[in-house]
This record gives structure tokens, sequence and C-alpha cells, in this order.
């Protein structure tokens, strides 16, 4: 499929451009009169070779959502709202999305169908919101709470990330300072002491005989981490690895408390969304498990969606899975007895989500000395070990 730039007027004269794939011009005229569209100018688009493209983000998708909601309730066309986005639009990858989003829709499509056509910028909670506010008349009301939701997503989604970076990123650095110490500065110091004469302190035999197995072995101090990252995540990528490492990160230490508050809060938040919007719950249920983020939480929530088919409440089978603390399974089950379900999942979003807020920052602080503890024994370990034997060098003197 070649892409073809086009200009040309519809039947008002209104001069109008965009793009379009064909497999060839001939075809490509022919769909543009098939949208009662008289072509002007239609020539091959050149390829662009272009080493990291621009990429739609979740944020630009917000901002996107919140503008749209506010032209709709401002009464303009979907259409126009689409044209007036693609031209505010700073990022090329968002006006082509937009682009081709607006082409689908002049055809007469449906604004939720059109956006199932784009499932790498559109998740399936998106396009069943949409759909179901396209269906309800309150389009830009759904709009408006489809907003909130990635909003508060986005955020819970940096606190997660910032848990998980940190001391990760921290110990990478260690290591890549401790090897560049033992490959490089280390045998310096083992050349100045060779002519030394007296014997050596016994950490300083420790260190060099360890500097002189990264020298000899370097392409392992290099290799082996890298190999560790592509193999976990070629393992992720299998349903029997990725089961193993997602039920791993649920049962650590500190961060698996972490994670388990924001699968909670991320399905209360989604649930609720999604119900709010008049999504029946068996429907709902699919959506909630393909935006958990852990397949253990997945196949819980489907296991849930089962036992509701079979007649059982939603806090029973979830109580069952001993994955949700009891307190969020009971007030499920409050909500669910006093009708007010949606209501009671918004609350628990709220709270879980500050709990998770807290959460990082109780997880940071406790890391923080034990990480200036580590660093302090590796490097300063090195640092005194090299020392030792000049001073003794100064007693002798």
């Amino acid at each position: 499929m070649a892409v073809f730039l086009w200009e040309a007027r519809d039947k008002q004269g209104n001069a109008k451009s965009g793009e379009i794939e064909a497999k060839s011009r001939d075809i490509a005229m022919a769909m543009l009169r098939r949208q009662q569209l008289t072509a002007i100018s239609l020539k091959k688009k050149p390829i662009e070779i272009v080493l990291f493209p621009e990429q739609v983000t979740d944020k630009d998708l917000a901002i996107f959502f919140r503008q749209l909601s506010t032209m709709i309730n401002a009464g303009l066309p979907l259409v126009q709202c689409f044209q007036l986005a693609e031209r505010g639009a700073e990022k090329k990858a968002m006006v082509r999305l937009l682009s081709d989003i607006r082409q689908l829709l002049e055809q007469g499509n449906p604004l939720g169908e059109t956006l199932r056509k784009f499932p790498k910028q559109f998740d399936r909670l998106t396009c069943s919101l949409i759909e179901a506010g396209e269906q309800g008349g309150i389009l830009d009301a759904i709009l408006l709470r489809l907003t909130e939701y990635k909003e508060k997503a986005l955020a819970l989604k940096a606190k997660i990330k910032s848990a998980m970076v940190y001391p990760v990123s921290i110990l990478a650095v260690a290591f890549i300072v401790t090897s560049i110490l033992m490959i490089f500065v280390i045998p310096i110091f083992g050349e100045m002491f060779a002519d030394f004469g007296a014997g050596l302190p016994l950490p300083t035999k420790i260190t060099m005989a360890i500097s002189d197995r990264f020298v000899e072995y370097w392409y392992l101090v290099v290799g082996v981490p890298i190999a560790l990252i592509f193999s976990i995540r070629g393992i992720y990528r299998t349903p029997a690895g990725r089961y193993q490492l997602d039920k791993l990160m649920l049962h650590m230490p500190v961060l698996g408390d972490v994670l388990r508050k924001a699968a909670v809060a991320r399905f209360c938040r989604t649930f609720s969304t999604l119900i709010a919007a008049g999504v029946p719950i068996i429907e709902a249920m699919d959506t909630v498990a393909d935006t958990a983020g852990n397949v253990i939480i997945e196949n819980a929530i489907h296991d849930t969606k089962f036992a509701i088919s079979q007649g059982k409440t939603l806090a029973a089978p979830l109580a069952e899975s001993k994955l949700f603390p009891v307190m969020v399974t009971q007030m499920i089950g409050i909500g669910e007895e006093v009708g007010n379900l949606e209501e009671m999942l918004a609350k628990i979003a709220d709270f879980y989500e500050e709990e998770v807020d807290t959460a990082v920052d109780n997880m940071t602080a406790l890391m923080e000395p034990f990480i200036m503890a580590f660093l302090g024994v590796v490097i300063g370990g090195l640092v005194i070990s090299m020392y030792l034997p000049i001073f003794k060098m100064a007693s002798i003197v």
C-alpha cells in the first residue's frame, strides 16, 4: 500500500487536503470520487527514513480528549473538531493520527468504531467508553470522564515507575562505577604496588584479586547484565514466564505491597469509569482485566466475571482470590447492597491512589539509607583497600 498526498474540493467548492492509502494512483482517485471530492492534486508521498519516530503518548491523547470534549460541548460537528485539532497539534504523529481518523469519520463511520482501527493508540477501555457515549448521546461527558481517568492513570503509572526506577538506577550506577574502577583504575595501583617490595594488606590483596578477574573476564562483566535484561524481557513475553514474574513481583517485600495497592486502585478506577458510562458489568469485566497490568490480577478478574455470570455477587469471588484487601471487598459488597457501586469504587480508587503515593514515599525513604550504606561499603571499601599500602609505606619511611 502506497500513501498519496491529495488536495481536492468538495461539492460546495471548499478546499480540502490529506493523505490516503491505496495500491495505485487510480485507486486513490476512485476513493476520492467516492467521497464526492474533485481531485486537484494527487502525488505519492516520499518515503521518510526516521531513526527515532515520534510516538503518540497517553498524555497527548488525554489532552486531545479534553479538547474534543470542550468542542463537542460547544456544539461543533465531530469532523470539524478533528480538523481544528489537526491544525493545533504539534507532533507530526498526532497530526497523521487525527487526519486518518477524520477521513474515516467523513465516510460516515462512528467514532468508537473508527478508534478500534487504531489499537496501538486507543485501548479497549477508550473505545468501549466512547461507544457508550455515542449510544447514550453524552459523548462530551464521557470524553471528560475518560480524560480524568487517563490523567489519574498517568499519575499512578508515574508513581509506580518512580518506585521501581530509583533503586534500580542507583544500583546500576554503582555497578558501572565499580566495574570501571576494577578494570581501569585498580590495575594502575597494582603496577605501582608491584615495586613496593613489602607484603600487601589482606583487603588490598582481595581487591587486586577481584580486579584481576574483572580484567580477565571483562566480556562477562559487560555481557551478563545485558543478556540478563534481554532474557527477562524474553521470559516475560511467554505466558508461563509472565505469570511467574508477575507473581514474584506481587510477593516482593515492600515493592509488592506498592504494586498490589496500585492494582487495586487501577481496578476500582477503571471499573467505576465503565459503570458510570453505562457499560454492562459483564462486558466491563473484560475491559478491566485487559487494563489490570498484572496477569495474576487479570486471572482473578476473569474468575470473578465467570462467578458473576453464575449468579454470584462481585465481592464474594474477589474476596476468595485473596488478592484484594478485606476493606476493598467489604466496601464493594456494601456498594452492591445499597446500589451505589460506582461511587463506592471511585472512593476506593481515591483512597488507594493516596496509599500508593504514601507507600512510594515511605519506600524511597526506607531504601535511601540502605542504598547509601551499600555504596559507602563498596566504593569506600575499594578506596580504603588501595590506600592501605600507601599508609604502610609512609609508616616504614
